[in-house]
């Protein structure tokens, strides 16, 4: 999970390089969702990594 998470951080790295250095006027929109994604999972990622070392 934590792969797929990295990619959707490079993903939308790349996709906000592209939309906010003026290349391409859509790639913004779609970075601005995928980084938000990138958050969800990765604060999911870490609340699951603590409980998993609770046990």
């Amino acid at each position: 999970m934590l792969r797929l998470i990295l990619a959707f951080l490079i993903i939308a790295l790349v996709a906000a390089l592209f939309g906010f250095g003026g290349i391409a006027a859509g790639a913004a929109a779609i970075a601005k969702i995928i980084f938000y994604i990138f958050l969800v999972l990765l604060v999911i990622s870490l609340i699951a990594g603590a409980f998993r070392g609770f046990k």
